[in-house]
């Protein structure tokens, strides 16, 4: 219905914000609840960090323009990543890269 969706990936060196038009496909990797554990360093500066916290009218922000109730998107579906097959081992005599392109080619990645 011609709205955005906004995301962020995150990478092991940088994060990038990412925009796109709807109606879109979102995908989530296994990697996404995956733990992030702090330093001993980074916990104790943590500890001195003051926590504020601020309600909706500190904000200047409505309830019903929040939560499930102001929701620009919802999950349709989702459906959990196929298994793994065995994959294709190919021996390579001179002719690995010929042998990987027709395989890439024939999957249609290429």
């Amino acid at each position: 219905e011609g709205g955005v969706v906004r995301g962020r990936r995150d990478g092991d060196s940088a994060s990038e914000e990412l925009e796109a038009s709807l109606p879109a496909v979102v995908s989530v990797t296994d990697q996404s609840g995956e733990a992030r554990y702090p330093s001993f360093k980074g916990i104790m500066a943590a500890k001195k960090k003051p926590v504020k916290s601020l309600d909706l009218d500190d904000l200047g922000i409505d309830a019903d323009e929040v939560g499930l109730a102001g929701a620009w998107s919802a999950v349709d579906s989702a459906t959990e990543r196929p298994a793994r097959t065995a994959g294709t081992i190919v021996k390579d005599e001179g002719e690995g890269g010929k042998q990987l392109a027709e395989f890439l080619a024939g999957q249609k990645f290429i």
